[in-house]
């Protein structure tokens, strides 16, 4: 009973407030999504694997908030996203944990041109991430996950997602 409190008030209807581009650029991504996902090897070899994403408002419509998990994992292996936007610098602070695996990444995010960029460093300070939604439309988006260790000059595709929105393909 008392988790069902806490979502009640976590999750929110839409925005808040603020119009700003910047304030708007997860809305098109609020819903469910089926995911295929490919991870890069640096010997060039390819992985594959299929999921789920979930988007929701949170915090009175100032965050969203997001589950991503791979078809069949266990609970305890799921992942999620926190975002939530600041008026002030007019940016998104992104923090991705998915515990089991022992990832944590702290990221800034920003709408550059038709992109969603957010940009930041995780557990293992020598790398720099870049992860991008691209290609965003009503029903799909492309998510690409890059990481740099020579301070962003190179940058390596390690994983791609391509979101289908549930119920439409």
């Amino acid at each position: 009973m008392e988790s069902q409190i806490v979502f009640d008030h976590l999750t929110a209807p839409g925005l808040c407030s603020g119009n700003t581009d910047t304030a708007l650029m997860y809305r098109s991504l609020i819903g469910s999504w089926d995911i295929s996902a490919r991870w890069h090897t640096p010997d060039g070899g390819v992985k594959e694997g299929r999921g789920e994403w979930h988007f929701t408002w949170i915090l009175g419509g100032r965050g969203v908030q997001d589950v991503l998990f791979q078809a069949g994992a266990a609970p305890d292996q799921f992942g999620t996203t926190l975002r939530c936007y600041d008026p002030v610098l007019d940016i998104w602070h992104v923090t991705w944990m998915q515990p089991s695996g022992g990832e944590f990444v702290t990221l800034t995010g920003r709408k550059l041109e038709d992109r969603i960029v957010q940009e930041g460093r995780g557990t293992d300070a020598s790398r720099q991430e870049r992860w991008s939604f691209i290609d965003i439309k009503e029903n799909t988006f492309t998510w690409q996950g890059e990481v740099s260790r020579d301070g962003g000059v190179t940058w390596m595709l390690e994983q791609e997602m391509f979101g289908v929105r549930m119920g439409v393909g």
